[in-house]
Order: C-alpha cells, then structure tokens, then sequence
C-alpha cells in the first residue's frame, strides 16, 4: 500500500525550492548570461557598444581601444577614467591636428552618444598582459566622476600594416 504524502507538506516543500531558487545570480557566464554593458553592473542610464582593443604587432607597445557609449538618462555624467583588463595602465587620449594628448576627463551630455575612433578619442593600453591575444576577448570599464562604473567586453584584433589612424601622431 502506497502512502500519499501529505498536501500541506508538497506545498512547503516547493514553496522552499522557489524560494532557494529565486535571485540566484548564474555560476559563470555563458552566451545567454554573459554580462555586457547593458547588464547589471552598467552604470543606470549609459549604454556602450562595438568595444574592440588593437593589439600592437611589435611586443611592448600601446594597444588602442575603440568604442561607443550613450547617455539614455537624464542627467549628464563626466567620464573620469579607463581601465583594460590585462593593462597595467590605460589612458583616454584624444587626437588632433596630427597630435595625440592624453585627455583626463569627458563630460556627456544626456542624450548624447560619444565614440571612440582612430584618428580621434581612443584609449590607449600600455603595459600589456602576453595572455591578451588575437581572438580572445578582454573587458574595459569606464568610471565617470561620481564613481559608477560601466564594464564591457572588447574584441581582441592585430594591428595590420594599417595603424588605424595612428601613425605619425607624436605624445
């Protein structure tokens, strides 16, 4: 004879499981969950998108890093900072007239879109990982004036014969 379990007990019993499993952050990204700059640690209002880091031909020089980011919210916000995972230092510069200069902030008016280019804003990369390949993908996080921060992952390419409006451009 088959004893049923009683139905106060059943209820109790998933009430526990979708309990447990409500918030559970995944374990590790996949392509569904993977964190890109529209997901949980974006900064409320900023989108970023076609993030990519050229990796030098010649060991020991810069890496640049090219990308969009947009201002949805209300209120405009002060890019203050970079940092490139895998870098010991980066750096936002920006170039003009044939020359580069290293810029310390950005200010990004609400409903404006800022991209980072060659042969204008870009960040530069120096001091690089040798674990940053060709093909892999690194992340790059920005940090504006009030301290929140937006992180994204960059698509890891090769400088060509082309230097993507670097050459000639003198520090």
């Amino acid at each position: 004879m088959k004893r049923a379990l009683p139905l106060s007990l059943i209820a109790s019993f998933a009430l526990v499981l979708s309990i447990t499993g409500c918030g559970k952050e995944p374990d590790s990204p996949t392509e569904n969950n993977e964190a890109t700059a529209l997901g949980p640690n974006a900064k409320p209002g900023i989108a970023a998108s076609d993030a990519r880091m050229v990796l030098p031909v010649i060991a020991g020089r810069p890496a640049a890093v090219y990308f969009t980011i947009r201002n949805n919210a209300a209120e405009p916000v002060t890019i203050a900072g970079v940092h490139v995972a895998g870098a010991e230092n980066a750096e936002m510069h920006e170039t003009k007239g044939g020359t580069m200069r290293k810029v310390d902030s950005l200010p990004l008016e609400s409903g404006a879109s800022m991209v980072f280019a060659p042969g204008g804003l870009h960040v530069m990369a120096f001091n690089l990982s040798p674990d940053l390949k060709t093909g892999s993908r690194g992340e790059l996080t920005v940090t504006f004036s009030d301290g929140d921060k937006i992180s994204m992952p960059l698509e890891l390419t090769t400088m060509g014969g082309d230097t993507h409006g670097m050459e000639g451009m003198q520090h």
